[in-house]
């Protein structure tokens, strides 16, 4: 054997042996603690993929349904210069997404079963 590997076969310095027992049962600690983040993390993913097929559909059981061949008609007034960049509805209200003239943007809500604009909210940005 030669003089290197005759060093590196003794046994460790007491206090040098502590700190390394010390840095395993860190390391240790640690890597039980990133795996129960981690595995809470799955179980919520897991969870939150199930749980999406229960939540029943939104119903559209607000809107008057016209006879078998009909459709529904109506006119919504938008102040002039408007432009709608998005919609969506919920029962029986239209939201609308309108950018209006001059570049200002405002939200604005219309009853379907009503026929008439029931809310308009005005879009800011923090200053």
């Amino acid at each position: 054997m030669t003089h290197h590997d005759e060093e590196e076969e003794k046994p460790l310095d007491p206090a040098v042996e502590r700190v390394r027992r010390k840095l395993v049962r860190f390391v240790a600690i640690n890597l039980g603690i990133l795996f129960l983040a981690l595995m809470a993390v799955v179980v919520a993913l897991v969870y939150r993929a199930t749980r999406v097929g229960d939540t029943p559909p939104v119903a559209v059981s607000d809107l008057p349904l016209p006879a078998e061949g009909e459709m529904l008609t109506g006119e919504i007034v938008l102040p002039a210069g408007a432009r709608i960049a998005s919609q969506a509805l919920s029962g029986s209200v239209l939201s609308l997404q309108v950018e209006l003239a001059g570049g200002e943007r405002a939200i604005m809500l219309y009853d379907t079963a009503q026929g008439r604009m029931i809310g308009r909210f005005s879009v800011q940005e923090e200053q």
